[in-house]
């Protein structure tokens, strides 16, 4: 096990920590520590960084309350950088988004493959663009009220293709209100973290519960 005195700071004291969600893998910031705030951050269980811009301490989620827990802190080889993986009380961005990295700068030419993610990144850029006829730009521009009348259209639209026995209508229709949901989810704020931590809680509930059972 390493010490902060094994550990390379840089001319002005400080040393960069990759901030990475402990759940989902993904990449939440990069922030940077001195000897003094990763001294905190082992010592309190969550994020202290310095603030480069305002010459200060800085605890994750002192104001804004979206604190960042610690599962564990790892040196790279050179001892140099930090990798902190964190369990996240919000988001980690101050624009409010789940990470801070979201702008690209290059895409490679082949499509990336689909995943629940990635959409839930389009609408968050649909959000904040609302380029003129996209559908996802008229249910943001018409609101929650709109966004909750087609979820609760498409759950009957699931129910009904379920109860007739369809499972290609079904698939169809779940795949609409999968869509829905994730852009109620864009509106709230809500990430595809928060939804699968909610779950992951479940499951550890219920894993307790079964053991109970069983004694």
């Amino acid at each position: 096990m390493l010490t902060i005195d094994d550990l390379k700071f840089d001319s002005q004291g400080l040393i960069p920590a990759i901030v990475v969600d402990a759940d989902s893998g993904k990449v939440l910031t990069l922030a940077y520590m001195n000897r003094e705030s990763l001294e905190i951050s082992q010592r309190e269980g969550r994020t202290c960084f310095w603030s480069r811009s305002r010459q200060e301490l800085w605890r994750k989620g002192e104001t804004s309350g979206n604190v960042q827990r610690i599962a564990d802190i790892t040196a790279d080889c050179d001892r140099d950088a930090l990798l902190v993986r964190v369990h996240k009380d919000g988001p980690a961005c101050h624009l409010g988004t789940d990470s801070c990295f979201n702008d690209k700068i290059f895409v490679r030419e082949a499509p990336e493959p689909f995943s629940v993610q990635g959409l839930y990144t389009l609408l968050e850029g649909r959000k904040t663009a609302l380029p003129e006829g996209s559908y996802t730009t008229y249910l943001f521009q018409k609101g929650i009220d709109k966004i909750l009348k087609k979820v609760g259209e498409e759950c009957t639209e699931v129910i009904i293709a379920g109860k007739a026995g369809d499972r290609r209508e079904t698939i169809y229709e779940i795949g609409d209100l999968m869509y829905h949901v994730m852009v109620l989810m864009v509106e709230l704020g809500i990430s595809v973290d928060d939804v699968l931590a909610e779950v992951a809680s479940r499951h550890v509930i219920d894993h307790k519960i079964k053991q109970e059972k069983m004694v």
